[in-house]
Order: C-alpha cells, then sequence, then structure tokens
C-alpha cells in the first residue's frame, strides 16, 4: 500500500466532533494548518458538504498526496505550499477574513517517517536530511557537522529534554572530526557508542537526539509559537480550534497561546466585569486529553498525542 492507504488519521473522530458545532452550515471555512496526508481534511469534507477547506504544509511531497486524495472535492479545496506560521498570509490572499475552524496536527508526518530518503527516522539509515521541505534550508548534516559542541548540547537539552546532551555533543564532535556524518545509520551508531550501558534499556539512545535536531532544522517551536496567535485571531465568534501535540514542548506553546485567551482581563475585586474584559475563548477540553487504548492499539502514533481545543465566545474589544 501506499502512504495515503496506510495513513490512519490521529484522534480521527473527537477532532470532527470538537470541530462540527461550528463548520456545519454552507459557506464555513476552516483551515487545516498541516493537512499532510489529508486525512483530516478528507473526513470534513465528506461529513459537510457546505464546508470549504484550506490545507497547508511545507512538505511538497505531502500536498501531491494530498491532492490526489481530495480530488474528489476539488471545487471546496485550496492547497497552499507554505508553514503554518503564515496563516494571516494565506487568508488574506484568499480574501478570507475569518474561519470557522482551524485544526492543527503536529510534529513528523507518517509519510516522512516511512520514506526513504528523507532520515527522520533512527530505524531507517538515510541521508541526514530531516527537512519537512526538502527544496530549502540547511539539512540535519549540516547541523550535526557544523554545529558547536555547545550548540549541539543546547539543541538536544532544549528541544530533546536529553539529560545525555553534552556527552552526545562531545562524541559527535569527535566522531566527525575523523569523518563527515552523513547517514542516520552513522548517527546512531555514534550515539549508540556514547551512551551508559545502564541507561541503555531505557529507550532508543536516539530517539531523543533525532527529535531536537528535526525540530532545530524546521524552526518548528518559533514557528508554533507565531502561528497559534495567528490561527487564534483569524476564528469568527463561534469558531473552533483543535490541536494535537506530540510531545511537551509543543503542547505547553499551546497552552500558552490560549490560557490568557480564557480568563478576565478585569482587575480583581470589580463588582461588574466590564464587557471588553471578558474572555474571548473557552476551553472544550479538560487539560489535555490522550488517545484510548484502542486507538493506540490500531495507531500507535496516537500514544504520545495531546489533544486541546478552544471556542471563540466574543470578539476583540
Amino acid at each position: 500500500m501506499g502512504p495515503v492507504a496506510q495513513h490512519v488519521p490521529v484522534l480521527l473522530e473527537r477532532s470532527v466532533e470538537l470541530l462540527a458545532p461550528a463548520i456545519g452550515e454552507p459557506g464555513a471555512v476552516v483551515v487545516d494548518a498541516t493537512v499532510g496526508l489529508g486525512g483530516h481534511s478528507e473526513a470534513l469534507l465528506r461529513r459537510f458538504s457546505g464546508l470549504h477547506l484550506i490545507g497547508l504544509d511545507r512538505d511538497p511531497d505531502a500536498l501531491r498526496a494530498a491532492e490526489q486524495r481530495l480530488a474528489p472535492f476539488a471545487a471546496r479545496i485550496d492547497l497552499v505550499h507554505t508553514v503554518y506560521d503564515d496563516i494571516s498570509a494565506v487568508l488574506v490572499d484568499l480574501g478570507i477574513e475569518q474561519v470557522q475552524g482551524v485544526l492543527f496536527d503536529l510534529g513528523v508526518s507518517s509519510m516522512q517517517l516511512d520514506t526513504d530518503g528523507r532520515g527522520f527516522s533512527y530505524a531507517r539509515d538515510a541521508p541526514l536530511d530531516m527537512r519537512m521541505d526538502p527544496t530549502r534550508g540547511r539539512t540535519a548534516e549540516d547541523v550535526v557537522n557544523e554545529a558547536s559542541a555547545a550548540d549541539l548540547a543546547r539543541i538536544f537539552r532544549l528541544y530533546g529534554e536529553e539529560r545525555l546532551a553534552a556527552r552526545y555533543a562531545d562524541h559527535i564532535v569527535a566522531a566527525r572530526e575523523r569523518q563527515r556524518i552523513v547517514r542516520s545509520g552513522e548517527l546512531v551508531a555514534v550515539l549508540d557508542a556514547a551512551t551508559p550501558a545502564a541507561l541503555k534499556h531505557s529507550g532508543h539512545p536516539a530517539k531523543r537526539v533525532f527529535q531536537a535536531l528535526r525540530i532545530e532544522v524546521n524552526g518548528e517551536l518559533d514557528a508554533l509559537v507565531r502561528a497559534m496567535p495567528a490561527a487564534l485571531d483569524a476564528l469568527a465568534v463561534t469558531g473552533r480550534i483543535v490541536v494535537l501535540s506530540y510531545h511537551s514542548l509543543e503542547d505547553r506553546i499551546v497552552k500558552r497561546a490560549i490560557a490568557p485567551r480564557t480568563v478576565s482581563t478585569a482587575p480583581r475585586g470589580l463588582p461588574i466585569e466590564p464587557p471588553e474584559d471578558a474572555p474571548t475563548f473557552r476551553m472544550l477540553t479538560r487539560g489535555a486529553p490522550t488517545a484510548d487504548a484502542a486507538e493506540v492499539g490500531q495507531n500507535p502514533r496516537a500514544a504520545s498525542v495531546r489533544l486541546r481545543a478552544a471556542v471563540r465566545v466574543r470578539g476583540n474589544a
């Protein structure tokens, strides 16, 4: 089977259920900010016949796959090759002032992990690339071979929450002095050799380092910091946002973007809350729910997902 046929969207039914009250009317617009292989988008377009969907993705291969999958709905979609922090400019270009729904399914896609030659997976030997958009920007090979030991340690610690960050950085620098590290298998071998035997039982030694390199190469967290306010500002009253994140760094950014908008800005002790100080959003989820055991069994990628959703309850003052 090809990647589209194998693709199982994470928390599909729950995501559709949360967006449904806002996007059921004809003329509603939803932005799938990470369209990927189009699984969530296809479900939304099938369920809501009057919906127009704008799909964003930085990966041209994913966009081509999504275009093929969503071909039956071609008259109701706009697919745009861009990073999701460009959401405001995309809406301006399309002449759309507000939308009724926004969906983010963050992190690396199953296609990127499973495609030979992309270098995202520590389980597959491939060129050290890791760019979500392979047409631009520096690669993981560039970072691994050109960043200083201090910068590598910072990347591993900040983006991978790796406690052996400095040790791994030192071993990488020593290894690249002998020969440039150009393949994922070579990097995995360096990390494996640098990992104390007592710690090898606690998970693959490359997992956090590969996550950190991917985030660094693609500027994922910086883009998300910019994208979240833009997405929230784009929502019309009663519009809804659903975000699926896969590690604590992403989830923390999402929470910090939404939470301040769900509380009053009025000084404490006022007998009446001024309308302009009332919250502009209300949370639709308590905390960050995860996938149940049944879904994780069917789709292992769902094991680390965290879900947050909110609805706009009033416009800006």
